[in-house]
């Protein structure tokens, strides 16, 4: 199962890339939804073989799935690759620079079931499939719009 969608930002595709790579940020916010989130590495530069294990609720279950960070091409590519008993899923993250101050957001979410559970999970996924898509669309421009709004609002400072 595949999600994917793109969204245009007002910003510079450099402070894009900053955004969606601060991984802290990430973490902490994952934190006060109630995830337990833990690095898995002890890599200190921000880089491909980053990893954290992640633990949360769905569905009335606790979750474990191990987040890697496989692919990081600055400012332009950004690759996961999840990992959970039963299910895979990889997320690429692509920064296309539409001018100097305009960038385009690409993002693709795949999902991939290993075991009979995992495949009932996401057939119950697909059925919900329209609902989904229009969640994740929403959350992904939500997000630009944010972006958006914290580089507007520093460019204004800075002036």
């Amino acid at each position: 199962m595949k999600f994917s969608t793109k969204e245009d930002i007002e910003a510079p595709i450099a402070h894009v890339f900053s955004k969606i790579s601060d991984f802290d940020s990430f973490e902490n916010s994952a934190r006060r939804r109630g995830a337990e989130i833990a690095r898995a590495d002890n890599m200190e530069d921000t880089g491909v073989g980053m990893c954290w294990d992640v633990g949360f609720m769905m569905r009335g279950k606790q979750r474990q799935i191990v987040i890697e960070l496989e692919g990081y091409d600055a400012p332009n590519t950004l690759e996961f690759v999840s990992r959970s008993k039963g299910l895979g899923g990889i997320m690429t993250v692509d920064l296309v620079a539409l001018s100097r101050g305009r960038t385009r957001l690409g993002l693709d979410l795949e999902l991939n079931p290993q075991t009979l559970s995992a495949r009932l999970l996401v057939q119950s996924l697909k059925l919900a499939r329209g609902n989904l898509n229009k969640r994740f669309h929403l959350r992904v421009a939500d997000y630009a719009k944010d972006m958006e709004d914290q580089y507007k609002a520093g460019f204004r400072t800075a002036n």
